[in-house]
């Protein structure tokens, strides 16, 4: 999972420079999430509502009946919770098992349009974002029972008055744009940089504030550099990507030109090889995932020495950080590099920089124009899809990021009963006493980095379902006549609210995602695991399905964020989440030892020409899936408490757990969408989630007679063996 402080403007660029791991938090599940509007565009798809005139549409431009209820229904799968029509059996198990559990399924779905991707994650996304719908509806209407309920009304309404953002066009941005336009010296321009976590700027030297991964119960002040535009420094470093470096050249002339900047195509151009050689100084995203990397704790006069000419002093004042004498800086080594880059650019080509991100950060929130050239060059050509979301779904996505929690109130009291959090408890139980089991057993592991393993374990916390503990919203200022204004408010209040509990204790009852989120992470600094209400539904997890069908997906899922706090850098932390080395050199170098095994079979994978998996970047989530669904069918097992495992429709109750977790990864995804995760998402493609993860487990092996000579086959001696 990504820390997200819900800045929409600029929470994605800063927090892809800073870095999951500098937060000690494991990305996600890679279900899709919800945007930093502006920079990654929601894809979530549903059936369109016909929009009708209500009295509500006079005063908030809304005017829609409500959602159907065939809409806000839970999905059924199958019988016994697994859809067997979606199979093909004349694919044999052994060769391609995504295909014999999917095959059916697969050839008869299409990506809807305005989509990027589509699978059972996608369809319990179109759940969430339906009922948050509705709830938004009812508070434009002025009817949601919510202290909150105006604000979430204001926020759906401001975005939905489209007629009002044309007739505005690019005059919300043009305060910020007459900043820039005012600056004389580059000093003057660090000034504004420093300001990006309350503005529509940016920054070449993002800073944030999370959790000291050294001393996880303080707050400290995070910083990494930044400024791309693109998804990643692959896009202007390989030659692969030059059509779409063009592309965005192209991009950024057009915004500029909209934005009424001056020399538009010249500045583009400039803005462009400013930011190829930010690239070239920027790490890698493996690079970036390695937590002992990352931790680089500096004084304001270290950093001075470090990046010379920002100030550091007066940038962390600037940035409302007064008085700060302690920064953890991630990307290092890139700092010199960057402050140099930075001293030898021209003025000018700053400021068209910074104003070219002003305008592509707002663009969702501007004129027609604004969004469809968004929609053309971030969502069409950077990601394949074919048409624009219809703006109530963009609309629920903007809620959802600036009054999220209160949303979730409302969410949670419809549609999470009591009795399906209980149950979650249950199974999280099973799956940790399988963990526990498994590491008591473990041949590679010695005894004293077992019982430091064990006692990590015992430490864990588990969140399920919504927060203890609100977010108060009381002091946020939403109005439904002033969209741009809402984002910018948004964004100030959260990074202000951050600012105000810096010098105190880390609150552990935060969540990082709210409840309407389909999707699930491990906090390493808080050694917890958390399960949003959202992804408790079918087919993750079904109270009337088939016991094994629950453990191979849900229980899947659980033992996947389980085995992120032992995965390559979860392991880092021990289990009151400090990051400190816990193991025995020798245990150590037997885990890594599994690990490059795991990373050649991962690395050989090719879902596209010319394009293979990345199995250093997507080590932690193969692990997490490998231990996860390991721990799923020892925990099956362990329900069944010595019986037979019952047989269904001619399947045994291993090869059902299997199917359970194969279900839960049918997706279908756009090539250019795909092409982009390969080079920026930690997650393995589904269909390696699947095919990648079973061949290292030897039940599957035994549950559908696998044999050498089938395509998935592994040598006994050869399958990873982690947890």
């Amino acid at each position: 999972m990504t820390v997200v402080r819900r800045n929409i403007l600029l929470a994605a660029a800063a927090v892809a420079a800073l870095g999951a791991a500098a937060w000690g938090v494991s990305p996600a599940l890679g279900a899709p999430q919800a945007p930093d509007v502006g920079t990654t565009h929601m894809r979530t798809t549903g059936q369109k509502t016909v929009p009708q005139k209500t009295a509500a549409a006079a005063l908030h431009g809304t005017g829609e009946a409500p959602v159907p209820a065939a809409d806000l229904a839970d999905p059924k799968y199958g019988t016994w919770g697994f859809d067997v029509s979606g199979m093909d059996t004349a694919i044999k198990p052994g060769d391609d098992f995504f295909g014999y559990a999917n095959g059916k399924w697969a050839a008869r779905t299409e990506i809807p349009a305005d989509r990027t991707r589509f699978g059972n994650f996608d369809k319990l996304s179109v759940l969430s974002e339906n009922r948050v719908h509705e709830i938004a509806i009812e508070a434009a209407a002025g009817k949601l029972k919510d202290k909150d309920g105006a604000k979430i009304g204001a926020a759906y309404a401001a975005f939905m008055n489209e007629a009002l953002a044309n007739k505005l066009g690019a005059q919300p941005i043009q305060p910020e744009l007459g900043k820039l336009k005012a600056v004389t010296t580059k000093a003057q321009l660090t000034g504004l940089m420093a300001k990006a976590n309350a503005t529509g700027f940016t920054t070449v030297f993002p800073v944030g504030i999370g959790a000291d991964a050294k001393s996880p119960n303080k707050y400290a002040v995070h910083a990494a550099n930044g400024g791309l535009g693109l998804p990643d420094r692959d896009y202007y470093l390989q030659a692969s990507f030059a059509e779409k470096k063009a592309k965005y050249q192209a991009y950024v002339q057009q915004l500029l030109t909209l934005s009424g900047w001056p020399k538009p195509a010249e500045n583009a151009k400039a803005v462009v090889d400013f930011e190829t050689k930010l690239a070239e100084a920027s790490w890698t995203r493996v690079e970036r995932r390695d937590r002992d990397k990352t931790y680089n704790p500096m004084s304001p006069a270290e950093l001075d020495t470090l990046a010379p000419g920002i100030g550091w002093t007066k940038y962390l004042a600037d940035a409302d950080l007064p008085g700060v004498q302690r920064v953890i800086v991630s990307t290092n080594t890139a700092f010199p590099k960057v402050a140099k880059i930075y001293a030898d650019t021209p003025l000018d080509t700053l400021k068209a920089w910074e104003a070219f991100h002003v305008a592509d950060g707002a663009a969702p929130y501007l004129s027609r124009a604004f969004v469809d050239a968004s929609y053309e060059f971030r969502s069409k050509e950077l990601a394949g899809q074919p048409e624009q979301q219809p703006r109530w779904k963009r609309a629920v996505a903007f809620t959802n990021g600036v009054i999220g929690e209160s949303v979730g109130r409302v969410y949670v009291a419809r549609y999470f009963p009591p009795a399906a959090k209980a149950k979650m408890d249950a199974l999280v139980g099973d799956i940790q006493t399988a963990l526990h089991a498994r590491i008591e057993k473990l041949p590679w592991m010695g005894d004293a980095t077992r019982a430091k393993a064990l006692e990590k374990l015992s430490k864990f916390t588990v969140k399920i379902g919504y927060p203890n503990k609100w977010r108060d919203y009381s002091k946020l200022v939403l109005t439904p006549t002033d969209l741009y204004g809402d984002v910018q408010r948004s964004g100030a209040f959260e990074w202000h609210r951050e600012v105000a509990r810096l010098n105190g204790p880390v609150d552990k009852a935060e969540w990082g995602m709210t409840p309407q989120t389909v999707n699930a992470y491990y906090n390493s600094s808080n050694n917890e695991i958390v399960f949003p209400a959202a992804i408790l539904a079918p087919p993750f997890f079904d109270p009337d399905a088939d016991p094994a069908i629950n453990y191979g997906a849900i229980g899947g899922v659980i033992g996947h964020e389980t085995s992120h706090g032992f995965d390559d850098q979860g392991r880092k932390s021990n289990g009151d989440g400090v990051l400190t080395d816990w193991w025995t050199p020798d245990d150590a170098t037997k885990f890594k030892a599994q690990t490059d095994r795991l990373d050649a079979q991962y690395s050989a994978f090719s879902p596209l020409p010319g394009e293979h998996v990345i199995g250093q970047l997507t080590m932690g989530e193969n692990i997490g899936d490998m231990g996860g669904l390991s721990l799923a069918l020892d925990a099956y097992h362990a329900s069944l408490h010595g019986k037979p495992a019952p047989v269904i429709d001619g399947l045994t109750g291993d090869q059902r757990v299997f199917l359970g977790w194969a279900q839960v990864w049918r997706e279908k995804i756009r090539d250019e969408t795909l092409r982009q995760r390969l080079h920026t998402d930690p997650h393995s493609p589904a269909l390696y989630r699947v095919n990648g993860t079973i061949r290292n487990i030897d039940g599957w092996y035994s549950a559908f007679d696998v044999k050498p000579g089938d395509k998935l086959y592994v040598a006994p001696d050869q399958r990873v063996r982690i947890w």
